[in-house]
């Protein structure tokens, strides 16, 4: 017999796509491959894409340019966002071996057994409006906090974003299906799951897609789901990862005042905080709506973390716009903001829109929101002084420290106990 081969991951983007990296993962085992640390040389490389801006496309490229200088012989494989939605400009990279698109990726056992180093790029990929099936996804690599996939797709034509073309039409596992892996999880002592989808609240839809065969009509929604959870014995914590503002309705916010397990931990994207710049984004609210989410949060639980997606240098987006947005976050009882620099994206509405904003205004406006951001995480941290919160502490050993997040969301970093890993501590802040 021989050795066994071995395969390498690397990650890049979201939630979603670490769940899926994970399963993957646990597929080739079951095949007999033998996983190692993507520094390591190994027999077959595969990079998870993301394509949601510019950076994702330029990182996936100088990885495979990395293992063409390291280990030349070995296969890689791409797949992913940018994997669906470029798949001839990934093929034509040198020392690419296959391209997987959305439909695809989950047969990657499958292709792996046919393909051989030497040969053309191999493409395997279909028609976004093809892909219909529902894979759940989970990952288990760090005990501690397992990120859970429970929906994919999206049917919402936000005018700057490539999901949709890259991860198809929104579709969900279904509740028992969620529930099943769920209690996988606790069996094998996770404390905390992120519940993750490219639109969480759209759960519900394309059932009959989830794991069971068969056609399920039966209506479902995220609220539901989130029922469903709190009354399972074995996980102490759920965190909700993302969800749009006009999904994230007030019997969801109630279920998380009153819950034991769903933490007091919202991430709701906003994109701009003017409406002029909301309509050309298609985005499917108004700031007024955005303001009364954050307002009946902040009223139940006043203690609640609130993190803020936001899009500088949007096309159209004036300086009088991005002041709108900047004072609209700076009233906002908010925590913390993830913002990102518009990046033009092929085959998107907001390439016909103007006038462009130049590219050192996007990093200014991008730099003034940064900086409001800290002083915001800097503010709220500063409330809780004092208080004692239960602290989840992760595995991570960093140069003799360790590190937890609080119920809502406080980065808390202690000297390393082994005895405190995947923990829930009592800690004053």
């Amino acid at each position: 017999m021989g050795s066994k081969k071995t395969v390498a991951f690397h990650t890049l983007g979201c939630k979603l796509n670490f769940s899926e990296t994970s399963t993957l993962s646990r597929m080739l085992e079951n095949e007999g491959f033998e996983k190692t640390a993507f520094e390591n040389i190994a027999d077959v490389y595969v990079i998870n894409t993301c394509s949601v801006t510019d950076n994702a496309d330029k990182e996936c490229r100088q990885l495979v340019r990395r293992i063409q200088r390291k280990s030349p012989e070995s296969l890689v494989v791409i797949t992913g966002c940018y994997a669906q939605l470029k798949p001839e400009e990934i093929a034509s990279i040198p020392g690419v071996d296959m391209v997987l698109g959305a439909a695809e990726k989950f047969n990657i056992a499958h292709h792996l057994k046919e393909l051989t180093k030497g040969d053309a790029a191999k493409i395997c990929s279909c028609d976004i409006e093809d892909v219909s099936g529902f894979h759940s996804s989970f990952s288990i690599h760090d005990r501690t906090r397992t990120f859970l996939k429970v929906q994919d797709g999206c049917d919402y034509n936000c005018s700057f974003c490539t999901i949709p073309m890259a991860r198809g039409k929104s579709r969900s596992d279904l509740i028992e299906g969620v529930v099943a892996n769920v209690k996988k999880l606790a069996a094998n002592g996770v404390k905390e799951i992120v519940l993750t989808g490219v639109n969480l609240g759209d759960f519900g839809k394309g059932q009959n897609a989830g794991n069971s065969a068969g056609s399920h009509n039966r209506e479902e929604n995220f609220h539901e789901l989130a029922m469903a959870l709190d009354k399972l014995e074995g996980i102490e914590r759920y965190r909700i990862s993302s969800i749009e503002p006009n999904l994230l309705t007030n019997a969801i916010i109630e279920l998380v005042a009153n819950s034991n397990t769903f933490m007091p931990h919202f991430h709701i994207p906003l994109q701009s905080g003017s409406n002029r710049v909301l309509g050309l984004m298609r985005r499917r609210y108004r700031r007024e709506l955005y303001a009364e989410r954050v307002k009946l949060i902040k009223t139940l639980m006043p203690h609640a973390a609130i993190g803020v997606d936001v899009i500088v240098g949007f096309p159209g987006e004036t300086e009088e716009d991005f002041q709108e947005t900047f004072q609209f976050l700076h009233e906002l009882d908010v925590t913390y903001l993830h913002v990102f620099t518009y990046s033009e994206r092929d085959n998107t509405h907001a390439l016909t829109l103007g006038p462009v904003v130049p590219i050192p205004v996007r990093h200014e406006r991008n730099k003034k929101l940064r900086n409001l951001s800290y002083m915001k995480t800097q503010y709220f941290n500063q409330q809780h002084a004092g208080q004692t919160r239960k602290v989840l502490f992760e595995e991570n050993d960093k140069n003799g420290m360790m590190e937890g997040y609080t119920d809502n969301y406080i980065k808390v970093v202690a000297p390393y106990k082994q005895e405190w890993v995947n923990k829930i501590v009592d800690w004053k802040l």
